[in-house]
């Protein structure tokens, strides 16, 4: 017999804000949280608009020494995790670690490390690649990460399915529990890709708006001058 599953908590990081509260209160407010993009110069890209995480501060997160090992969508899991655990009132002591584990995937991962990396290799060359490099930018990672930071012994995946990606692992992550492989899961998706390379491979595809030049107008699914989507970032636990 399948065991009744709940959600308990939730975390969120999001254009709308950092923290499930801040965004909560600027969908109340109907805010929009595209806007050009400013992680990179975008001036010669066709698509200048993005769901940018605003005003994120990794270091309440992030030790400064694990920073440089960790790209933007582990990151994003980490606090979204912790906002999560906070708004579940699980403190660490109050719950079996063998008994939680983790689900939560991305859809491209770190992408945007990736980019970095590779101009080092092509500016600096092979012996200058970090060992981190690949570890901080699988999709798997943000789910380990996860359980590291808060002692989940359970079981431990993620899932990549492209946009579909989070709503995936919280049903998956359901379906572990309800057959008692666990008692407790972290659940959902992250991203941050809003990169160089992220964009100009969406644009070539034309799935993108090129709305630029108003960008808290141009997500219209739809509508019938709909052109594209909106690459966006940010993590739902």
């Amino acid at each position: 017999m399948e065991r009744r599953v709940v959600i308990t908590g939730v975390g969120l990081v999001t254009p709308l804000g950092v923290g499930t509260d801040k965004t909560w209160k600027g969908l109340l407010e109907g805010r929009n949280g595209v806007c050009r993009i400013t992680k990179f110069d975008a001036a010669e890209y066709t698509v200048k608009i993005a769901g940018e995480i605003q005003d994120f501060e990794p270091l309440d997160f992030v030790t400064k020494k694990d920073l440089k090992k960790v790209d933007y969508h582990i990151q994003y899991a980490l606090a979204a995790s912790q906002f999560a655990a906070e708004a579940a009132g699980l403190a660490e002591d109050s719950y079996d670690p063998d008994r939680y584990g983790t689900f939560i995937g991305s859809g491209i991962g770190g992408l945007g490390m990736m980019e970095v990396h590779h101009r080092t290799l092509l500016e600096r060359g092979p012996g200058r690649v970090s060992p981190f490099f690949i570890p901080g930018l699988i999709v798997n990672e943000a789910a380990g990460w996860v359980s590291i930071r808060h002692q989940l012994k359970g079981p431990n995946s993620a899932t990549c399915t492209a946009c579909a990606t989070g709503a995936h692992g919280i049903g998956d992550a359901s379906k572990i529990i309800a057959r008692g492989a666990a008692d407790g899961m972290f659940a959902g998706g992250t991203e941050g890709v809003v990169c160089g390379l992220a964009i100009s491979g969406f644009a070539a595809m034309r799935a993108l708006s090129t709305r630029n030049d108003e960008p808290e107008r141009a997500s219209r699914p739809f509508d019938a001058e709909r052109d594209g989507f909106i690459l966006g970032e940010g993590s739902g636990v």
